[in-house]
């Protein structure tokens, strides 16, 4: 079982074309895994072996009667449970939606279902993706994998820890600020975010419109090539779907070079409030591919100082619009007030979004209903739009310098619980290296560079293209993992301590 958890998912669907293996015996494996090691990290919110068996039998079958199958089909995947699935629990990692099972599939769940993915289940989250470290799920938390005392990021923590240990080998995440790219590099896996439009958000539950997008976790570069591929694609079902074809990102990943390549080191995403053994491993990346035949340049983007405090207007905003729909009237939780005999509605729905919600919603519900509300919407959230354009400009202008930009993906390693639960200006500042890209709606990625010095955890680098240009992200990115590879004799995740017992 240890070299069938621990094989990519490129490997894994190779040895089922050949015959080696079957879609059942990895299934099984995986569900093994979870059984044995998710009751210390708790990555999982919902786990569905009955429903994975039988869609990797059914693969088995389609195989053995020589019918043609997706690349990645009977490959094991987790699903960030942000994402609904018809006749699975999808609960956000809230109880305002505590049991409640969807009746129909987010597309991206369709387009797994029809290549042959087996589900195995739905992954931890900060409560409706909000927050940097899975602390504020309903449901406690998840656990990083290096350190079971650490976080694991978030809000996709779950999904990253779930790769990260073994338990699957491919996991969807949400990016709204860099919940994809930030547990990826807290956790030593690789974790990427499409071009806004690239990948349909039909079927996520919204947090911020303009700013969400799904995404890949793997454990390698290919791994996540392959599954945004899969993903990827015009949906008419979201009106924010790009109509374009998908780039090629398994071709860029194998035939990765970045001889003569233009590389710019964002000067604003480093320096003061970055770990000294983040900074290291960065400069080593940035090194390699100077050494790889890279032109490296430093370029500016003066507004990305404004990045946190623009994001953090925008996305309450949008927050406090969407989460409007979880009145307890239509679905999700109801909760009756107490002593009241004939409530009203709105009685009702103030008693239930008073229990459903948990203190980081609330907080960021009254933010964006304060940005929003008359008197002050050109002050916060207008002013806050127009330092958006500002970002959009800083990245078309570095982009005229250089063909990808490069910075660390988190200013720190991962903290350990509680450090920053009391403090949330401290948590949402590991957000900041990412917040750019999604401001501007570009592609990035987050591939692990090595372990910090100081404490010998994960660290990772991030890789920005402009927007469709998701190839280049992958390009880049793969170049950096083959170099490291090389170096470290290994991928990072090899060098992993057990995931039972804190280190």
């Amino acid at each position: 079982m240890d070299d069938t958890i621990r094989a990519s998912a490129a490997d894994l669907a190779a040895a089922m074309q050949a015959g080696e293996m079957s879609s059942v015996e990895i299934t099984q494996a995986q569900l093994d895994r979870i059984a044995e090691v998710d009751g210390d990290l708790h990555a999982f919110l919902h786990v569905d072996a009955d429903g994975a068996l039988a869609t990797a039998k059914r693969v088995d079958d389609a195989r053995a009667a020589g019918e043609a199958v997706a690349a990645l089909a009977g490959v094991p995947i987790a699903i960030k449970d942000v994402v609904v699935t018809r006749g699975l629990p999808t609960t956000c990692g809230s109880h305002i939606l505590e049991g409640w099972i969807p009746p129909y599939d987010a597309t991206i769940v369709t387009r797994l279902r029809q290549a042959g993915l087996p589900i195995l289940g739905k992954t931890n989250m900060d409560e409706l993706a909000m927050g940097s470290s899975t602390e504020h799920s309903a449901y406690g938390p998840s656990r990083n994998p290096w350190d079971l005392g650490r976080i694991p990021g978030g809000s996709g923590g779950g999904s990253a820890a779930a790769v990260a240990s073994h338990q699957a080998p491919l996991a969807i995440g949400t990016d709204t600020g860099g919940s994809i790219r930030q547990p990826a590099a807290v956790t030593g896996t690789v974790g990427a975010k499409p071009t806004y439009g690239g990948v349909s958000r039909y079927g996520l539950i919204a947090l911020a419109s303009s700013l969400d997008q799904a995404g890949p976790v793997a454990r390698t570069v290919l791994d996540a090539a392959m599954l945004h591929e899969l993903l990827g694609g015009h949906d008419p079902l979201d009106s924010t779907s790009l109509d374009a074809p998908v780039p090629a990102l398994v071709d860029a990943v194998r035939d990765a070079d970045v001889a003569g390549l233009r590389v710019g080191v964002v000067r604003e995403l480093g320096g003061e409030g970055y770990q000294r053994g983040v900074r290291a491993r960065f400069d080593e990346v940035v090194g390699l591919l100077t050494d790889a035949g890279a032109e490296v340049t430093e370029v500016s983007c003066p507004h990305f100082d404004y990045a946190l405090a623009a994001y953090y207007l925008i996305l309450p905003s949008e927050a406090s619009s969407n989460l409007a729909k979880f009145d307890a009237m239509r679905y999700g939780l109801r909760v009756p007030p107490d002593g009241v005999a004939d409530p009203s509605a709105e009685q009702v729905m103030a008693a239930t979004r008073a229990a459903g919600f948990g203190d980081e919603v609330k907080r960021r519900i009254i933010l964006g209903t304060y940005a929003l509300s008359s008197g002050y919407y050109d002050a916060y959230y207008g002013s806050a739009q127009k330092v958006r354009t500002l970002i959009q400009r800083d990245f078309a202008a570095a982009f005229d310098q250089a063909d990808v930009l490069l910075s660390p993906t988190a200013p720190t390693t991962a903290f350990r619980f509680g450090e920053k639960l009391d403090d949330p200006v401290a948590m949402y500042l590991n957000d900041i290296a990412t917040i750019p890209a999604n401001l501007a709606g570009v592609p990035g990625i987050s591939v692990p560079s090595g372990l910090a010095d100081e404490d010998g955890l994960p660290t990772g680098v991030q890789v920005l293209a402009p927007a469709r240009a998701d190839d280049r992200v992958y390009r880049v990115g793969a170049v950096i993992e083959a170099l490291l590879v090389e170096r470290w004799g290994g991928t990072l995740l090899a060098r992993a301590p057990s995931v039972t017992g804190t280190r």
